[in-house]
């Protein structure tokens, strides 16, 4: 590495922390092809004859770090100079940081340290999202999204060299062939290998490069499932989908998904499904939850951080929260024993915050409570086991 470059790199890893206090930076973070030991801890319950335990996957929804009033949220909450994202996090932060596996879904590109920064319709976030993200417990985000491309190419490379930068894993965009073949593979603690998939429905008439196709994961039925083949002969416990998908401000599912839901989860290899969990983002909504062909899919999350919406909605979110158990004989399929949703709300403030509302008192958010359990359970899912978490 020429002194430039090395110059340039340690001044993006200090640069990240700017307004973020001592957030957990790692200028030492593996490569995406490389497995991440996430920091969750779910206990220690007995393990199988192979060692493996139990263990607690969460997944939230779409991440929107550069509407103005969340821009302007985050500038205010820096320390100093800068963007903190941390506090507009910290309401949910137990959530995701007790669990095993934290996945979220990153739906802006990361620009450079000067900006500009830029909402809808064309994004761009400060890079120090990255950090916040790491610091509340995430281990991996979803990068397919239809807003990829909106900064380019150079745009999709400056993002994942940010989330590198921090130890995020991260799949459904890529710099290589190489790179866009792999899975985000972490190992919850207990020893389950746990893949994440990502694909989007498109860019909003963005083109990806011709020559490139790797730069963003576009749904394909096919492609997904050989894919999670290939998740599988890696050594995935479980294998997780990623999907952004779905018609915007819809609490239901539109046709298109509850036909990819059932084709994706009917798929198997030697009598093993080979899909554990699928989860949607793109919505800004919480759609159904629902068990599908034995698998559980959750058609939309929600966001995970927004701004004011143009409909109520938007300011909804849920977390799901799954805990899968180790089959009794290797090769079998691993098992949820407890499926949960949390209700999220993006409070506008001011500060905007985003709140577990699952622990604020009974009568605040009454209405927004309601309407995201009437959503989320749109489908049944309280009949499959589907209970509130906290």
């Amino acid at each position: 590495m020429s002194a430039h470059k090395r110059f340039a790199a340690l001044t993006l890893i200090a640069a990240l922390a700017v307004g973020c206090g001592n957030g957990d930076v790692s200028p030492g973070a593996a490569p995406p092809s490389q497995e991440a030991e996430p920091s969750g801890n779910a206990g220690a319950p007995p393990a199988r004859a192979d060692g493996r335990r139990p263990f607690t996957l969460v997944a939230s929804g779409d991440v929107m770090p550069s509407y103005p009033g969340v821009l302007e949220t985050a500038q205010d909450d820096a320390p100093g100079a800068g963007y903190d994202y941390r506090p507009m996090l910290a309401g949910v932060k137990s959530v995701i940081s007790s669990a095993d596996v934290a996945l979220c879904q990153l739906d802006a590109p990361l620009g450079p340290l000067e900006g500009p920064f830029s909402g809808h319709p064309v994004f761009q976030a400060p890079p120090q999202l990255a950090t916040a993200l790491k610091d509340t417990g995430y281990d991996s985000c979803s990068t397919a999204s239809n807003h990829t491309l909106d900064q380019g190419v150079e745009g999709v490379h400056r993002t994942l060299k940010a989330l590198d930068t921090v130890g995020l894993r991260h799949v459904g965009s890529a710099r290589s062939a190489t790179e866009g073949a792999r899975p985000a593979l972490l190992r919850a603690r207990g020893g389950a290998r746990v893949a994440q998939l990502s694909y989007t429905y498109g860019t909003n008439g963005v083109q990806r490069p011709a020559s490139a196709p790797w730069t963003v994961n576009l749904i394909d039925e096919r492609k997904i499932t050989a894919d999670a083949r290939a998740a599988r002969r890696a050594g995935a416990d479980v294998v997780v989908v990623s999907l952004h998908w779905g018609t915007e401000y819809r609490t239901a599912p539109n046709e298109k998904q509850i036909k990819l839901a059932q084709a994706l989860t009917a798929g198997q290899t030697d009598g093993r499904p080979d899909i554990d969990l699928i989860t949607g983002t793109h919505a800004h909504t919480p759609q159904p939850y629902e068990k599908v062909n034995g698998t559980w899919v959750v058609y939309g999350l929600g966001d995970q951080i927004s701004g004011a919406m143009t409909k109520p909605q938007g300011n909804w979110g849920s977390i799901a929260r799954f805990r899968f158990a180790p089959p009794d004989r290797p090769g079998e399929r691993w098992q949820v024993t407890k499926a949960e949703y949390i209700p999220q709300l993006a409070a506008q403030g001011p500060p905007l915050r985003m709140l577990n509302l699952a622990r604020t008192g009974k009568k605040k958010h009454t209405k927004a409570r309601t309407a995201i359990r009437e959503a989320v359970l749109g489908r049944d899912a309280a009949e499959d086991g589907l209970k509130r978490g906290k």
